[in-house]
This record gives C-alpha cells, structure tokens and sequence, in this order.
C-alpha cells in the first residue's frame, strides 16, 4: 500500500510529485482508458476478479479524476473516483502496477445563496454558479408542483440552502438541498428535506415521487445500498449498488414507474435482468429473474406496477432474491432514499419536529433574502504536491 501526507500547495519540490486533474471523457471505457495511456490491461483489468471488475464499470463521464506524475512525466499514480465514497487506486511499486479499492476522503460544507429570475429558474442558477447539478436539484424539487414555464416572471427571488461534498478542495458529487424557497408574484414556496430524508411542503405534505417504494410488495430488505462497504474476509472495499429483496422464487416483480425496456436478457452476473429508462433521466435495473414476464421485451413501454418478471436467483446469487437499483443519469443512487409510492402527511410527533425544522429554516432563508447572499464560486484548481512513503500497514488517499 502507498500512504499520502498532503504536504503544500506547492507547485515544486524535490521529493513531490504533481496532481492533474482531468474529466473523464464522455463514451470512455475503463479499458480504454488504461490502453490510451499504455497501462498494463492484464494487471489492472484481467487478473482482478470479478467483483473488481465490475466496479470499474461505474467510471462515468464527467467524473474528475487525478493523475501524479514524476519528474519525468511517468505516471505514478492515479486516483478515479467511482461514486462518492470508494475510488480506484493504481499507484507503482517495484516498476510494477498495483490496482486497489479504497474510501475517499471529502469534507461536508453548508452554503446557500440568492439570485433573483433572469429567464428561467434552471438558466438563472447555472448563469450565477456555473453547476447544472444544482440547477437540477432545485428544478426536481419543485417540479410537481410549480409550473415554471408559466407561472415564473422576470424578478422573482429564490434562495437555496445546501451541503457540498468538497475533494481536493473542489466540489464532488450532488450537492444535498435542505430548503430551496422561490418567490413567485410576491407569493413564497419551499420545500424542505426532512429528518427522515424526504422532502415536504410548507403543510408538512411530502413531495410525490414519481416511482413504486418497492417492486415487490411487503417484501424484506436484505441487502441495503451501500457505496463504501468493507468486506471483513476479503479484506477489501466494496460497493452494493442497489438494494436486494428477498422472496420466494417466482414472485412477481413489478415495474417500479412508467418507462420503456431498453434491455432484456441474461448477463453473466445479474442474471436475467431488465432495465427501464424512465423520464427524467431515471432508469431502473431488476437482477437475477427466474424469467421475464410473456410479452416483455426490449423496446417495450411499460406501466408503474405492471409485472415484467419473477424472482429466481440467476446470475451471481446465492438464494432467490431481486436486486433492485435506481440510476440518475447513470449514477447509481440509493432507492430508499427516492422510490416512493405516493405523497403522505405528518402528524403528531413527527409534524411537530418537522414544523420545528421548519422554523429554523425559515429563518435562515429570510436572512439570506436580507443579506443578498451572493454565491461563493470555489477556487480554480491547483496542482498539488504530496510527499509519498511506502508502507504496508496504512493507506490514507485523498
């Protein structure tokens, strides 16, 4: 293993060596890129095992990643992060390539600001912060229930409150909205992201999704998403990109939202799988299927709830169970946290929490309302210097 000590942000030192940093390109396999930089494909790619290798399919387009380079422009080191908690490590040792899975390092920051309506709500964030991400996060939020193409005007105000994973010093992965508050013809709306991690309406209302809570009624979870996940036996870090239901075999599995198949047959480790492209770049992935429901095929449009399948245990399984997963444009996002069957009110103990939270929202948002809180665009990136060490026992990588 190799441990890093973040030194200086120095751009020379005698014993450093220099971070790149670059954005994954678009179409760009995890093979090809090893073959582009004349890496060796059999030590990093055929000898790993199979897991290894399928997490290496995560690597998206967009995804900055880093390169550490020697005096002499050889690369060191690298680090690709594959989501927002585990990144592939290749790094040299003994004129050799090592490949290893490890956690990622971030830190967690509140921000928030204003802007008032230029054109658009999504048009308007992106010209103030640069980031469609949080452009996105706003405009879903309030989706199902503002009609923007309509209803906004030039001068209207919005404030958004959010935390940001930073990496590096850069912001990493989907930032998490708390409140997002839009005027409209002197009229506020917000939602809020409750305790429980769903998002409510000023009534305390929750905000509908689009997708069934559960492909398979009543079932048990068990297996949970998980993206940083440490294996005790194998010794190693592992990703669980989706969530597993355990049934009886040959239980229907329903579709979890309207969409159209755009694959339906058998893999090597899902299985007999099917995956359902749904609006909003949303698309849903069902694993290890005894067998696909008469009539279901690619290319064909399928209804929130209709059957396309039944339970087995196909592919990489020890027992019949679905393997579920939600991706938003790719990326693999937890589906407890999105997948809800219908909106739902709070009441009791959970409303008076709730209304409590509220408050203290409110508040926060009038005074960035007051102050005109100006979004605060990170520093450009730096090349950055790390002394290196070699050391079996420890491993700690930004």
């Amino acid at each position: 293993m190799i441990r890093f000590f973040l030194l200086l942000f120095l751009y020379t030192s005698l014993f450093s060596s220099m971070v790149e940093r670059y954005r994954w390109e678009n179409g760009e396999s995890y093979l090809m890129f090893l073959q582009r930089h004349d890496l060796p494909t059999k030590e990093l790619y055929y000898n790993l095992d199979k897991d290894d290798q399928k997490l290496t399919e995560e690597m998206r387009s967009g995804i900055h990643y880093q390169i550490l380079r020697d005096k002499n422009k050889n690369i060191e080191q690298l680090l690709l992060p594959l989501n927002d908690e585990l990144q592939i490590h290749i790094y040299k040792k003994k004129g050799h390539y090592k490949f290893e899975v490890i956690p990622i390092i971030s830190t967690t920051k509140a921000e928030a600001f204003y802007t008032t309506i230029t054109s658009s709500p999504m048009y308007t964030i992106y010209k103030e912060t640069g980031s469609r991400k949080l452009a996105q996060i706003f405009i879903n939020g309030f989706k199902h229930s503002l009609n923007f193409k309509n209803d906004i005007r030039q001068g209207d105000k919005l404030v958004m409150i959010y935390t940001q994973k930073y990496r590096l010093e850069q912001p990493f992965s989907m930032p998490t909205l708390k409140v997002a508050m839009i005027e409209i013809r002197h009229k506020k709306h917000y939602i809020y992201r409750n305790s429980d991690g769903n998002y409510y309406n000023e009534k305390g209302h929750q905000i509908e999704g689009f997708l069934l809570y559960r492909p398979i009624p009543r079932a048990r979870i068990s297996s949970r998403f998980s993206k940083r996940r440490f294996d005790p036996v194998l010794h190693k870090w592992r990703a669980h990109l989706g969530v597993d239901f355990a049934a009886r075999r040959g239980t229907p599995i329903h579709a979890a939202g309207d969409g159209r198949i755009i694959r339906a047959n058998r893999s090597v480790s899902y299985g007999n799988v099917i995956y359902i492209r749904h609006a909003g770049g949303y698309t849903t992935r069902y694993a290890h299927m005894k067998h696909f429901r008469r009539g279901i095929h690619y290319g064909k449009h399928v209804k929130k709830g209709q059957v396309i399948g039944y339970v087995g245990t196909t592919g990489w399984s020890t027992g019949p169970h679905l393997h579920f997963e939600v991706r938003y444009h790719g990326r693999a996002i937890n589906p407890l946290h999105i997948v809800r069957v219908t909106t739902k009110k709070l009441h009791g103990k959970a409303r008076r929490a709730f209304l409590k939270l509220k408050k203290n929202y409110d508040q926060s948002v009038a005074l960035h309302l007051t102050n005109k809180t100006q979004f605060h665009k990170p520093p450009p990136f730096e090349p950055i210097s790390y002394i290196h060490l070699l050391d079996e026992k420890h491993n700690d990588t930004h």
